[in-house]
């Protein structure tokens, strides 16, 4: 029997008492091995209760419990079990009779005359005459000398709701507070918990001074949690008055005691703000538990009841300890982190003092904790604590050198970690420009390799860095003019070479730059058949190799004869590339470089063209451009395209080299323009990151007149508080957060219609991989509807995990009803079905309109680099193309509502100062599955001012490409008109 049982807690609501008497409700389910071919008939049931083996009696009794889940009455079986069942001693059986006595009907059917007499359906029902030998069987069990089996049957009183059974076992439940064994007496404090929740001081009176005098002399932890869980919810002075009296031992009675004890603080200083002093000792106390649960909530009560830099500190420190407990997990250090995050937000000074502690967690193999480690240390550190930030963080850049190099390392957090380490420290570079230089010259270490170990984002550090700091210019060109002949990926040095071009103005460092460029890329031609031509040297002077015939005995004991080839080693040493990188790139066929590398020589040439070596550079670069452009027409595997540009390119910077006039006109152009483009680009990010952060520190305008409670502005000025511990819709009208329920209505599908003999909507809520519908279903006619079943089915990938059980509704009554299903993809899915009902002697059924899912609820934005999109753009072999067809004009504005109508992010940087006619953008997004969604947008404004183009969209599955496409096509007609109110 596989069971799922309803735990009473403090934060459970009471279940509802049926409305009626055929409804059956349960918590737990069963096996279907019982209904495998059917379930017996009545009669054959009550025949396998006369059985004398207990498995034939498990088995009957179990075809029994499904038979009434199912919506029968089975009258005739109740009898049989108690004569055949209820004294036997299988723990098996017992249990199963436990399960039995929930769901077996215990009182009389109304009979049609009290039906017409009291239409309401209020009618007081009778209890069955057989109840009272099962009320007998109970009590018997209550008093069991067993104490599992008094266990037990407490465990199963909690989830009994009716008081004329309650009512006799009243003192048998008294009586089981005082056994010898913990578990009896903590189930029984739990019993009495539930009995006094449901019918107050109509069964218990005094379970509130009951359960005062079993706490004084309880001393089982899980028997005083329970004990003071009921004092807890039903008599919340005398809990506090016990707390009072034991605050010194509090930490001595487990952990979910304490976890009890900081809800009841929450919960008084809620009400009354006056009693926080009151709890301050054992808020503190609870801080320093060996429990990471409980110092979680301490913290988190501490903050939310008090703005006092004491507690802020005490509460931050506590935050720091976990995150660095090597108990923690990946998921409890990223909630941490999202406490700190918020935290630093009220009160950034205090988290400043625990940067360090912070910066600690760095050492977590996990990627996702690393970023959110640094996404919160950077906004925090100052020009006290940033020498200490930086050391740490290039000592973690230092450890992913020394990874990359440890053959045997996991190599868990890999380059995108030292991404986000090199971006952290030029941040740090940037606000501080102290430290920049110390910085810099580190990293420039790390330009050698390829793109996979982060040199490109060391270069456009380092290319920042010589703008932003005119002072640190020598030290860095000197540095990178050293470590040129270290890098090896093309785009490393391109950016290398336009850095040495445009900020090389000493003639000192013109002729270190120009003599190493030129070194290192060696003489015309750059061809690859040149590097091969002393190919016949090379064969000459090669080992020679000697055949060797010799005979050898098998392992079985034959012979055979064995030929091998010898090679005699030479004695001289052998001959080390020594081929520069550049050189190697550019002969590889590189003809992108090869333009970057004539465009850098070009302008150390007009820089120093009053030095004395100018005629001597200048013709050395002239021979240098006609050996790349030689290469660029030999190389097969070039583009038409960019070798025209080569070409072009290289006879403008010829041109400016040796015709005056030409040189006259361009020489400003060529050596001025490409630095005053990239300031002003420095210009607009830090400007853009400027006003996203006015952004985020503007606070939401609440208009004069609007309603709020003084409870809630206490709450707000408690600084850090959490919405949880107020009343949430209250606190969002509060802060002019909106109101939920408007957002929820917009989830609501009407399901049926209003002539319908039932009506039926559901309240769908997604969350991520779940998907929960609420359906209220309301009985519209006069009858009693019995068997009432919401029969759903999916299409897509979407699985029902809980099925609407059967109930029955009353003339003119209404129940909830709950579904739960799992979502596996982002394809589009639809929930469809039928309610099924019995109306007397006759069956009812009623189509249900269709849900469908919309894809919107499982996308989210997400940022990727250009390298990383044009990769997977690559891999990705799915694409939908959307034809452009919208009343919109502007192109702008265009893009704005395709971004925002697919909850996507835009990766292309837009200037909209300037008015263009054509536009072009890339968007991603990924789902809560993993799943990457690219989007190209091409569009332009044609000569009848109309837009057109295409909209591709490409993703590895084809599910999330159609559903894409479908809403791209549904939403870009137009804009969604304002509504005025």
């Amino acid at each position: 029997v596989n069971t799922r049982v309803h735990n009473i807690q403090h934060n459970v609501p009471p279940m509802p008492v049926a409305s009626s008497s055929n409804e059956t409700y349960c918590t737990f389910t069963l096996a279907p091995d019982a209904t495998a071919g059917g379930l017996p008939s009545q009669e054959e049931i009550s025949k396998d209760l006369e059985s004398n083996d207990d498995k034939v009696k498990c088995f009957a009794l179990k075809a029994a419990i499904m038979a009434m889940l199912s919506g029968e009455s089975m009258p005739k079986v109740l009898m049989q079990v108690i004569r055949f069942c209820i004294n036997t001693n299988d723990h098996k059986l017992k249990k199963l009779m436990m399960l039995y006595w929930e769901v077996v009907p215990k009182y009389e059917e109304p009979t049609s005359a009290e039906l017409l007499a009291d239409p309401g359906g209020k009618i007081k029902r009778k209890l069955l005459p057989e109840m009272i030998l099962v009320c007998n069987a109970l009590r018997n069990d209550l008093i069991h000398p067993n104490e599992y089996v008094r266990g037990s049957m407490l465990r199963f009183l909690c989830k009994v709701k009716d008081e004329e059974i309650l009512g006799p076992l009243i003192p048998s439940i008294k009586q089981c507070l005082e056994h010898r064994h913990p578990y009896v007496r903590k189930n029984a404090a739990l019993a009495i918990f539930h009995v006094h929740k449901l019918h107050g001081d109509n069964l218990l009176p005094d379970a509130p001074e009951v359960m005062e005098a079993f706490l004084l002399a309880e001393t089982d932890v899980g028997a005083r949690r329970n004990a003071f869980l009921m004092l807890f919810n039903q008599a919340e002075d005398l809990a506090i008055q016990y707390l009072a009296s034991n605050i010194e031992s509090v930490m001595g009675f487990g952990d979910g005691f304490s976890l009890l004890v900081l809800e009841l603080t929450r919960r008084v200083c809620r009400k009354d703000a006056n009693q926080k002093s009151r709890f301050v000792r054992v808020l503190f106390a609870m801080l320093t538990s060996e429990s990471s649960a409980v110092s979680y909530e301490a913290a988190w009560t501490m903050i939310s009841l008090s703005s006092s830099p004491t507690a802020i500190r005490a509460a931050a420190n506590t935050y720091a300890s976990l995150l660095n407990n090597p108990q923690s997990d990946n998921n409890v250090k990223m909630i941490v982190l999202e406490r700190l995050d918020t935290l630093k937000k009220k009160h950034p000074k205090i988290v400043q003092e625990i940067l360090m502690d912070i910066l600690r967690a760095l050492a977590t193999p996990n990627i996702d904790v690393c970023k959110k480690v640094l996404t919160v240390a950077m906004d925090i550190v100052s020009s006290r604590n940033v020498q200490e930030v930086v050391t740490v963080l290039k000592r973690e850049v230092n450890k992913t050198a020394a990874e990359n190099n440890d053959a045997t390392s996991s190599k868990e957090k890999g380059v995108e970690y030292r991404s986000i380490l090199i971006q952290a420290i030029h941040s740090c570079a940037t606000k501080f420009p102290d430290v920049a230089e110390s910085v810099v010259h580190a990293l420039m270490d790390f330009l050698g390799g390829g793109p996979e170990t982060g040199s490109i984002q060391v270069i456009l550090f380092v290319r920042a860095i010589v703008e932003q700091y005119p002072s640190l210019r020598e030290s860095l060109l000197n540095k990178l003019i050293m470590n040129l002949e270290d890098v090896t990926s093309s785009g490393v040095m391109c950016v290398s070479l336009w850095i040495l071009g445009e900020y090389c103005n000493e003639s000192m460092l013109l002729k270190e730059a120009f003599e190493e460029i030129t070194n290192q890329l060696g003489e015309a031609p750059y061809l690859l058949v040149t590097e091969t031509a002393d190919s016949g040297a090379k064969e000459e002077s090669a080992p020679k190799k000697e055949v060797v015939t010799k005979n050898v005995v098998l392992s079985d004991g034959t012979y055979a004869t064995q030929t091998a080839y010898s090679e005699q080693v030479s004695a001289a040493p052998m001959a080390v590339n020594k081929t520069s990188s550049l050189r190697k790139m550019i002969v590889g066929g590189d003809v992108f470089l090869g333009s970057v590398v004539a465009n850098c020589l070009t302008k150390l040439c007009l820089k120093a063209e009053n030095a004395s070596e100018a005629k001597k550079m200048t013709i050395k670069t002239v021979l240098t451009m006609c050996g790349i452009v030689k290469m660029a027409e030999l190389t097969p595997t070039a583009h038409r395209s960019s070798v025209a540009d080569c070409k072009d390119r290289i006879s403008v910077q010829c041109r400016a080299l040796m015709d005056p006039k030409a040189r006259k006109v361009l020489k400003d152009t060529i050596i001025n323009k490409g630095s005053e483009s990239f300031a002003e680009f420095l210009k607009s990010l830090n400007q853009e990151s400027a006003s996203k952060e006015d952004k985020e520190d503007t606070s939401t305008n609440v208009q004069a007149d609007d309603m709020i409670h003084f409870r809630q502005l206490r709450a707000n000025a408690a600084q850090g508080g959490d919405i949880d511990l107020d009343d949430g819709t209250d606190l969002q009208r509060a802060t002019g957060g909106g109101d939920s329920s408007v957002s929820e209505l917009k989830h609501v599908y009407q399901l049926s219609g209003f002539a319908d003999p039932v009506y039926a909507e559901a309240l769908v809520t997604v969350h991520d991989y779940d998907i929960v519908l609420e359906m209220l279903v309301i009985n519209r006619t006069p009858n009693t509807l019995s068997n009432l079943t919401v029969e759903l089915a999916t299409m897509g990938d979407m699985k029902i995990v809980e099925r609407p059980q059967s109930c029955t509704i009353g003339p003119l009554d209404q129940t909830n009803i709950r579904a739960s299903i799992k979502v596996s993809s982002t394809e589009t899915g639809h929930i469809f079905g039928t309610i099924v009902y019995e109306d007397g002697n006759t069956k009812g059924y009623i189509n249900l309109n269709d849900i469908h899912m919309d894809i919107m609820d499982y996308i989210r934005p997400a940022f990727c680099t250009d390298d990383v999109f044009r990769s997977m753009w690559a891999e990705f072999e799915w694409e939908n193309k959307v034809a452009i067809s919208t009343t919109i004009e502007d192109l702008t504005v265009f893009l704005d509502h395709i971004v925002a109508s697919t909850n996507m992010r835009c990766l292309t940087e837009q200037d909209r100062s300037h008015v263009n006619n054509f536009l072009a953008a890339n968007l991603y997004a990924r789902s809560v599955f993993g799943e990457d969604a690219l989007v190209n947008v091409s569009v332009e404004k044609k000569s009848d001012g109309k837009l057109g183009g295409y909209i591709r969209i490409r993703s590895k599955t084809q599910g999330i490409a159609l559903s894409l496409g479908d809403r791209i096509t549904n939403v870009q007609r137009a804009l969604p008109e304002k509504k005025s109110f």
